[in-house]
């Protein structure tokens, strides 16, 4: 059985889902996580110019959808983040850190970071997907 998932606190979802959750026979319970940016319920970007900030509005995009699908960060075991500068991730790493351990404790996930030319909406900086399962 699978099942879309649109957390109420997310834009309205145009032509994508924000979350798919898939669950087996067996109890296993897989959540395939769209991308997500620091985006607020009208689709704009937050904390303009800021990495970090809007680092934190995307993961907090996260467990939004994270929690309508019953799970939380613990659950968490891929993500790939998209960013525009390799060089800012670089210079604020410490401050990723931090809002890291704030979000998602000591649990870290299989991650990988690609540097793209631009994210769709172009005052994005980073856009973040993944899996979570149970």
């Amino acid at each position: 059985m699978k099942r879309a998932i649109n957390p109420a606190e997310l834009c309205r979802p145009v032509g994508f889902q924000h979350g798919w959750l898939v669950e087996s026979g067996g109890g296993a319970r897989t959540l395939y996580l769209a991308g997500q940016c620091d985006y607020d319920q009208a689709g704009a970007v937050r904390h303009r110019g800021d990495l970090v900030g809007q680092l934190r509005g995307a993961m907090a995009n996260i467990g939004h959808v994270l929690r309508d699908a019953g799970m939380t960060f613990d659950d968490v075991v891929q993500l790939d983040f998209y960013v525009r500068s390799r060089d800012d991730y670089a210079a604020a790493r410490r401050e990723i850190g931090a809002a890291w351990k704030t979000l998602c404790g000591r649990h870290y996930p299989a991650m990988a970071m690609f540097m793209v030319v631009s994210l769709l909406d172009p005052e994005a900086l980073i856009e973040i997907q993944g899996i979570a399962a149970q």
